[in-house]
């Protein structure tokens, strides 16, 4: 008799409506071809938490910005730490999965990132901008995001659950997307104003370097992650985001031998992840 084939629990939110991304189009297709190696069921976010004892190991995909669920995200990851239920990615991120703080440290160490603050106090700590980005720590998907002038930036809350950044005049934004420590693809929004309207990227070899900098500084063995950065008109790459818990793949913006390719990555990375 053949080996009983590994059981996945996919957690995704196919109805929440992503600006300029199709979350149930991209779990779709990519439920579809890992079935070729896994018995699959797909849940809800909310539902996680009461489905996962029969499976080998819950895939967290497109589940939609945790604060819309935060009491279920909890008691989800409460479950799976008392059941020791493999999680993928593994919950220990240290980028988006854990909040927005890594900014705020990533910048302090003088690390290639947007510069971030979240105290009035160290606002000093920035460069002048003609508006600054003010966003909740907690926050995904632009929620809560404003735009203020700097003489606006004093009466902000000291608790340091807001972020503040200066508004940089990018040329581009790009992201890089890794399976394990491996890159997969990039690609690259080249109007500014329309973020999610992307084609893909040839990246340098000081492109992955940057990249990669950031997935090794995560420590992640497996997973999914998502590298973006924002190109500067001085030509430097700066990190916006290290998107380590739900990364949009945008596969419908890259070739079918790319998504093929892709899927082979993380069917392997699921086995080792699994056998680990």
């Amino acid at each position: 008799m053949s080996a009983p084939r590994p059981r996945l629990l996919y957690v995704t939110d196919l109805a929440y409506p992503a600006r300029g991304r199709r979350y149930c189009d991209e779990d779709i297709d990519l439920t579809a071809r890992l079935r070729a190696s896994f018995d699959l069921a797909l849940c809800h976010p909310r539902e996680a938490a009461a489905l996962m004892d029969g499976f080998d190991a819950v895939v967290v995909r497109n589940s939609g910005p945790v604060l819309h669920h935060q009491e279920a995200y909890d008691r989800f990851r409460e479950r799976a730490g008392a059941l020791g239920t493999r999680v993928y990615n593994p919950l220990h991120g240290r980028g988006d999965m854990a909040g927005k703080q890594y900014l705020v440290d990533l910048t302090a160490a003088g690390r290639p990132v947007i510069p971030t603050v979240d105290r009035p106090e160290d606002l000093h700590r920035l460069p002048a901008a003609r508006e600054y980005a003010v966003k909740p720590k907690a926050g995904a998907d632009s929620i809560g995001l404003r735009f203020l002038p700097r003489e606006e930036l004093s009466g902000l809350a000291a608790d340091g659950g807001l972020l503040v950044q200066p508004r940089i005049d990018f040329a581009y934004e790009v992201s890089f997307v890794f399976v394990d420590d491996l890159f997969q693809y990039a690609l690259y929004a080249p109007d500014p104003e329309r973020r999610w309207v992307l084609e893909p990227y040839e990246p340098t070899e000081a492109d992955l370097a940057f990249a990669r900098a950031f997935v090794e500084w995560n420590t992640l063995r497996h997973g999914v992650q998502r590298v973006d950065a924002c190109r500067t008109r001085d030509g430097d790459l700066l990190l916006v985001e290290l998107e380590d818990l739900n990364p949009y793949l945008s596969l419908d913006r890259v070739g079918e031998p790319v998504r093929a390719r892709f899927t082979e990555a993380l069917t392997r990375s699921l086995h080792a992840f699994l056998a680990a």
